[in-house]
């Protein structure tokens, strides 16, 4: 007597990816990978051997990502057709399933369509049908930056994909807590920070190395690099070892490529006579010596330019009426810890503007880059200071980005701070200072003369961070 195996109930399974692709504007990535964006459906279809009737019949399908899905994290989801699938009462992030009219007995054509709070990533599927399990496919999911009326579009090379997710699962919170890291990715906020982090090797298996110096034994000039892709390839290739050189510009280009990757909207922005403010006081300190005393070693500095990148997101963490959503500035260049990791952002230009410098993230940082005080300080015997030098105005000039549809500069200065000279700047400046607590240094300060001299008079370190402008 011969033995036959039972007739599999599915026949098999078309994901559409280069429909599905085109549709959800991920064909730019690939037309053989599916890969949609969250809050949009996506169309497959399942072919099986018997009539399918779903007042008859019951279609279980399952989404996870990462190593411990669960529902009570958004990382799991059960659900079906119809959906009246048992599911845990902290479920969220639940999926939906549709019949699509186009459906006939043995074919099941089905709309599936993730939530729009689902963690970004790579999502595994599979259905279930009388009592027989199979897997439906793999798929990404990407944050969904379109609407009526916009979209920008960008032009990927083979494996982004694959490296822009890596780049996520190497962060050091995925390696404390995986579940907890893949279920935050739903949170366009959280992603920055690790984004931020994660491009530059100062804590982590990051993509660049820094190099400031004159030497790059070892690896290639930061002006070496034409694109972020050879960067993020040879990252890949070599083991996720990092990269040798990088300066603000190959930081910046590189994150911004990551993020469009992920769906977040990113463009990099360019600010002249940029400060490093290394103590939070919103001042730009040079100390000089009265006979005899040596003076205070500052950290403080100013860029001939510096870059970074601005991310669209909103913000309802900070507001709930949606006044600092908009821009946010993210930057992966390794200059101050925040929170113990050198990343920083996403801080909201709105923030900046207003110098609400107790907002989160690094507003303080980014607002002194660009309305910074510069004063010099004559350190006296007994330890006082005496404000002998300010300048006001010279940090914070001619913040730029490409213009949309050409390659023309835009000016977005105005995004930032307050006309120099003018009545609203200073108050900004005051109230910004109030916010962070008052000077940081106690040691007594006295007040010499008004003096309204230009830069040259100001002794601040100035420091190339980029290749000189053509």
């Amino acid at each position: 007597m011969t033995y036959s195996a039972p007739e599999s109930v599915f026949k098999g399974v078309d994901l559409h990816p280069k429909n599905n692709n085109f549709l959800h504007h991920t064909s730019e990535i690939s037309v053989d990978q599916l890969i949609v964006r969250r809050g949009q459906p996506f169309k497959l279809t399942l072919n099986v051997a018997q009539p399918f009737g779903p007042k008859l019949h019951q279609l279980h399908i399952t989404a996870k990502t990462g190593e411990i899905p669960t529902e009570k994290q958004g990382t799991l989801s059960l659900f079906g057709i119809p959906d009246v699938v048992t599911r845990s009462r902290s479920a969220i992030a639940v999926w939906k399933a549709d019949l699509h009219k186009d459906s006939s007995l043995r074919t099941l054509v089905l709309n599936l369509t993730p939530p729009a709070v689902t963690p970004v990533g790579e999502w595994i599927l599979t259905v279930k049908l009388e009592g027989e399990e199979m897997l439906l496919g793999k798929l990404v999911v990407l944050y969904n930056p379109w609407c009526p009326g916009r979209c920008f579009i960008c032009l990927f090379e083979d494996n982004m994909v694959e490296i822009s997710l890596l780049i996520l699962d190497l962060n050091l919170k995925h390696k404390k807590d995986p579940a907890d890291d893949v279920s935050a990715r739903c949170n366009p906020i959280y992603v920055s920070r690790v984004v931020s982090a994660m491009i530059n090797s100062q804590d982590d298996r990051g993509v660049l190395q820094g190099n400031w110096g004159t030497s790059y034994i070892g690896g290639y000039s930061p002006s070496h690099w034409s694109g972020s892709y050879p960067i993020l390839r040879r990252w890949y290739n070599i083991g996720a070892q990092p990269v040798k050189y990088g300066q603000c510009w190959v930081f910046a280009g590189v994150m911004c490529s990551v993020m469009r990757l992920l769906g977040i909207p990113c463009r990099v922005v360019t600010n002249f006579s940029s400060a490093h403010d290394s103590n939070a006081n919103l001042i730009i300190d040079k100390y000089l010596a009265e006979d005899g005393v040596a003076p205070k070693a500052s950290h403080d500095s100013v860029w001939n330019y510096h870059v970074w990148v601005e991310a669209w997101m909103r913000r309802p963490d900070l507001s709930e009426d949606g006044a600092f959503d908009g821009w946010q500035v993210v930057d992966p260049t390794p200059q101050e810890e925040s929170d113990g990791i050198f990343c920083c952002g996403p801080a909201p230009v709105k923030a900046v503007l207003k110098g609400e410098t107790n907002l989160k993230y690094d507003i303080p940082f980014v607002f002194a880059e660009v309305n910074a005080d510069c004063i010099a300080w004559m350190v006296k015997a007994d330890g006082s200071k005496l404000n002998i030098r300010s300048d006001t105005a010279r940090v914070g000039h001619h913040i730029s980005t490409k213009s949309v549809g050409s390659r023309k500069r835009l000016s977005i200065t105005d995004s930032y701070k307050y006309r120099e000279g003018t009545e609203k700047e200073r108050e900004v400046f005051e109230y910004a200072q109030s916010n962070m607590g008052g000077d940081e240094d106690e040691d007594e300060i006295e007040e010499g003369e008004d003096d309204d001299e230009t830069e040259d008079n100001v002794a601040v370190e100035e420091t190339d961070d980029a290749i000189p402008s053509e």
